[in-house]
């Protein structure tokens, strides 16, 4: 089964620059997961599934209780975290950085890290 969560908004203190880590700025993540849904599909009980609201209050709170200067660190330690849930078995994350610093106006900056148990 594969679980996607898009959007997830938090607002966190990462970066390279000073004004990053004094200031703050909002990051932007998706979560595509997968699991064994054998047991669920055959229960219909939510303890035999994933559960995603848990998901989203994790990633927000390593966002937002973290500091990193790479983002690339940060989505490799959310990924670490949601793999950590029994019943993943994979997981994708997306992290936005939709305002980073750049000297060229873009719409996004965003870093992609896949893991598997």
């Amino acid at each position: 089964m594969l679980i996607q969560i898009k959007g997830i908004s938090a607002f966190g203190f990462h970066g390279v620059f000073d004004h990053e880590k004094i200031n703050g700025q909002e990051f932007i993540v998706d979560v595509e997961l997968s699991y064994n849904a054998n047991q669920a599909l055959k229960t219909d009980n939510v303890n035999d599934a994933v559960d995603y609201g848990a998901v989203v209050i994790l990633v927000k709170k390593i966002i937002e209780n973290t500091r990193r200067d790479l983002i690339e660190v940060l989505a490799d330690d959310v990924a670490n975290k949601v793999l950590e849930i029994d019943l993943v078995d994979s997981v994708k994350i997306t992290l936005h950085k939709p305002f980073a610093p750049v000297e060229v106006k873009v719409s996004d900056i965003a870093v992609i890290v896949e893991k598997k148990k």
